[in-house]
């Protein structure tokens, strides 16, 4: 099991993706990753754009980012609810920091670009943010998957084998 001992940050707010958050949650404990899904509260369930129910095991405040490896964005409406709270941005920030990887799939986009830290930065999304996300300094690409050092992101469902392939993989080696 590659990602055996590896603890990853899936954020989950109502109406995200629901291939988005369950396809890389469901892959990451396939290859032995603990993933837990932190939410605005803890032990709340959110419901998915398309009816799929996720509950949280932690709220943003209980979790330290210096005890995680990396953190998952997932796509939807989610990440316009996601980018306001201070707990979110925080948790992107102190993972960029440190060079942990981020994924971010879709409008997930939408929350990098609020924490700030898209500057100089190779990045896909759904063609939908493609301006937002040159806005903030990055270069956008239109690829399944775009890998620039710790930050993976990708654009849609169909790329989803993918953006888990590249984001396992930057996971493994970090």
């Amino acid at each position: 099991m590659p990602l055996k001992d590896k603890k990853v940050i899936a954020l989950v707010e109502n109406e995200f993706e629901d291939l988005e958050l369950w396809y890389p949650v469901l892959r990451l404990q396939e290859d032995g990753a603990v993933v837990h899904l932190v939410g605005d509260e803890a032990k709340k369930t959110y419901q998915g754009k398309y009816g799929v129910p996720a509950t949280s095991d932690y709220a943003f405040s209980d979790v330290n980012a210096a005890e995680y490896d990396a953190i998952l964005v997932p796509g939807g409406w989610a990440p316009d609810k996601l980018r306001r709270y201070a707990g979110v941005i925080k948790l992107v920030q102190e993972m960029d920091e440190h060079r942990k990887p981020i994924g971010q799939i879709c409008h997930a986009g939408w929350v990098l670009i609020s924490a700030k830290i898209l500057t100089g930065k190779k990045v896909t999304s759904t063609p939908g943010i493609k301006d937002d996300m040159k806005n903030a300094g990055a270069t956008w690409i239109d690829d399944p998957v775009v890998v620039d050092g710790h930050l993976i992101s990708s654009r849609r469902p169909p790329d989803l084998p993918a953006y888990m392939k590249a984001f396992c993989d930057v996971l493994a080696n970090e």
